[in-house]
């Protein structure tokens, strides 16, 4: 029996996904924050102009790490459960949040946007599922530089549906 605790292969591969995404970000001239406490999202993204100037808002991202991926329709998609406590989050969540499975085995990531994902599903609701959900990633949302952009496209497209919201007491 071991006396000290040790670095799991699930540690291991969850670190490598952290840091394939963040490379990316980081190569597009945006930053990350990895959360402490990971209730839903484990990296908080922000944007900046072409000048370097901070753009409001962010992009929640969760990682999922695993060893053995499972593709469907083909090899089209990959198959992956998500807890309903997470959804219950992400759907009421205003910012864009991004599901990323991580591939260990092939050194991939694969991304979803939660909230456009479950939006196009008709008549979808939480109250007609279990404790899980399987989502369907297409294979083809590699995460890559251009990704990059297309999460911020979708945040400046939520914030053009939302200019004139009035803060008020």
């Amino acid at each position: 029996m071991p006396n000290r605790k040790t670095r799991t292969r699930e540690h291991i591969i969850a670190d490598i996904s952290e840091n394939h995404f963040e490379r990316f970000a980081l190569l597009k001239g945006f930053s990350t924050e990895s959360t402490a406490s990971d209730y839903g999202y484990d990296i908080i993204m922000s944007t900046y102009d072409k000048n370097g100037e901070i753009e409001n808002g962010f992009i929640l991202v969760q990682l999922k790490a695993t060893d053995s991926i499972n593709l469907i329709n083909n090899q089209t998609a990959i198959s992956f459960p998500v807890d309903k406590r997470d959804l219950t989050l992400w759907l009421k969540e205003f910012y864009p949040v991004i599901l990323v499975v991580y591939d260990a085995q092939n050194k991939k990531g694969y991304w979803l946007y939660v909230q456009a994902y479950f939006n196009s599903i008709k008549n979808f609701t939480l109250l007609n599922i279990g404790k899980t959900y399987n989502v369907n990633i297409p294979v083809s949302n590699k995460i890559k530089n251009s990704t990059m952009d297309k999460f911020k496209k979708f945040k400046e497209k939520l914030y053009n549906q939302v200019k004139n919201v009035i803060h008020s007491i």
